[in-house]
């Protein structure tokens, strides 16, 4: 990150996670930066307004509060323009990319449950005349994210899984608010609609079960330099994928990794990995680390580099109808 202030890296470097916990979290913060409380919220509003930062607030686990999938379509190239922003107008899409391939418009969408989901993806494929690859998650081998943006590569730790929590409309309304951002003001946590310490104590166990899969600055990854990622897809069979994926998450450079759903006779995938890399020969370095693991000896990968992306937000959740 040429050129960039050693503090504002220090700052997405150090607080991709673990936001401070506390009344005044960027108070926490600007202790371990030695600068002040305000000059942390200047340089976080900042970095917001120039797209470095989508916001400060959570990632909440697919399917805990809500339903989420991922989605692909086969756009031809001169209705792309057109198809992105009717699936960007998609209340529900909160990620779409361009990739290069035939299936080549990506995106994830979410609901407040799985009936809201599938009328979701219907009103799309209503409206482009599309078929949509409905992709859901199967398992989960890393989904953080939250990986440093300077010095060595390192292996993302392996999802925890989560452990079972009864999500009242409350709290529900409480992950919809983190997952749209916190405001930056001294105490963000006294602005959620609910008394202070209720609201800690709550997103603490949230944190706890993993419901909040991370808590912290959230980036964009192309506005920082990382502009040669690739979502590679394995086939290979099923017997293998459990070893596959575990060995895959802990390669430094592989960023999420993940199972889903196939499609029989189109979409033999159901290995996922993402490579983030400043260079695609960076990436693409990392892609052969991968294919020389034993536990994906002779599986079929098929990398998919996104060229555009259309749309990132935080996930949309609500209190089911």
């Amino acid at each position: 990150m040429e050129g960039w202030d050693p503090i504002d890296i220090r700052l997405l470097d150090e607080f991709q996670r673990d936001l401070p916990l506390v009344a005044r979290p960027f108070s926490a913060m600007a202790a371990v930066l030695s600068v002040g409380e305000d000059d942390v919220i200047a340089r976080l509003a900042r970095l917001t307004a120039s797209g470095a930062v989508t916001r400060v607030g959570a990632t909440v686990r697919p399917n805990t509060a809500g339903a989420s999938t991922l989605a692909a379509m086969a756009v031809p190239a001169e209705a792309i323009e057109e198809v992105a922003a009717i699936v960007g107008a998609e209340p529900g899409v909160n990620h779409s990319y361009l990739r290069e391939d035939d299936w080549n418009l990506w995106f994830v969408a979410t609901a407040p449950d799985g009936a809201a989901l599938e009328a979701s993806l219907a009103r799309i494929s209503a409206r482009t005349g599309l078929r949509i690859l409905d992709l859901r998650l199967v398992h989960a081998f890393n989904i953080d994210l939250g990986f440093r943006l300077t010095g060595d590569r390192r292996p993302m730790a392996p999802d925890r899984g989560t452990a079972p929590v009864d999500l009242s409309d409350g709290d529900r309304e409480l992950l919809a608010a983190l997952s749209r951002g916190l405001p930056l003001v001294p105490r963000p946590f006294a602005a959620l609609g609910l008394d202070e310490t209720e609201a800690l104590a709550r997103i603490a166990t949230f944190l706890q079960a993993r419901v909040i899969t991370r808590l912290g600055v959230i980036v964009r990854h192309r506005t920082l330099g990382w502009t040669a990622n690739a979502m590679v897809v394995w086939d290979l069979p099923e017997e293998r994928i459990a070893a596959a994926g575990a060995a895959l998450a802990g390669l430094p450079g592989v960023t999420l990794c993940y199972r889903r759903r196939t499609v029989p006779g189109v979409w033999p995938y159901a290995l996922y990995c993402m490579i983030h890399g400043r260079t695609r020969k960076e990436a693409l370095a990392v892609l052969e680390q991968a294919r020389a693991l034993p536990e994906l000896s002779g599986a079929s990968a098929r990398p998919l580099f996104s060229t555009r992306c259309f749309k990132q937000t935080g996930a949309l959740i609500g209190v089911a109808a």
